[in-house]
């Protein structure tokens, strides 16, 4: 063989092992794209199951506290918020609300034992938690898959096929200021 077709076949070479590396990590970073909005979309189905179980725990709520109807009013209002919430950082804006608003009523129902007893507010409390638990659980593995996806779309050479291909950072599901700091205990 000639030296320029052996030149011409290692640069050959060379090319198909770009294009099939650029292909793959192309791949990865689409596969990594749908990982994190599967994982947002578990985030908004808890926070959705979350807001479904609101009216049911108002309205028991409702009979036993009647002149607490500021916190229903403001229970209502964050749910309603997070209902209608579209991009991620309006979810969690709205959630920190609504979290705010049920501690504000789990308060108030302490100076109720008739309603703490009722079998429906027990059911719906319970309820309630195991969707807390949901929707943390959701958040983590969601803010895992941002983190993974964002890592892929920074390295290179995969940073250059990302702004090739607009990827984008995806944004974290972040905890309200204030809710990290340490609460103060005293008895």
């Amino acid at each position: 063989m000639k030296k320029g077709t052996i030149i011409g076949l290692v640069i050959g070479a060379i090319l198909v092992i770009l294009i099939l590396s650029g292909i793959s990590s192309y791949n990865r970073m689409v596969s990594s794209k749908e990982n994190v909005d599967t994982k947002s979309s578990d985030v908004e189905v808890a926070l959705e199951r979350r807001a479904d179980l609101i009216p049911n725990l108002v309205n028991t709520v409702k009979g036993y506290v009647q002149h607490e109807e500021k916190v229903i009013s403001a229970i209502t209002t964050a749910r309603e918020n997070l209902v209608g919430a579209k991009s991620l950082t309006e979810k969690a804006k709205a959630n920190n609300e609504l979290t705010n608003a049920l501690n504000s009523l789990m308060v108030i129902v302490e100076n109720y034992p008739d309603l703490k007893a009722n079998t429906n507010f027990i059911n719906l409390q319970d309820e309630l938690a195991g969707t807390e638990n949901r929707i943390s659980t959701a958040r983590r593995d969601y803010n895992d898959a941002v983190k993974s996806y964002n890592t892929l779309i920074v390295k290179f050479p995969n940073n250059v096929l990302a702004s090739m291909f607009k990827f984008e950072k995806a944004e974290y599901f972040k905890a309200e200021e204030g809710k990290t700091a340490v609460p103060d205990v005293e008895f």
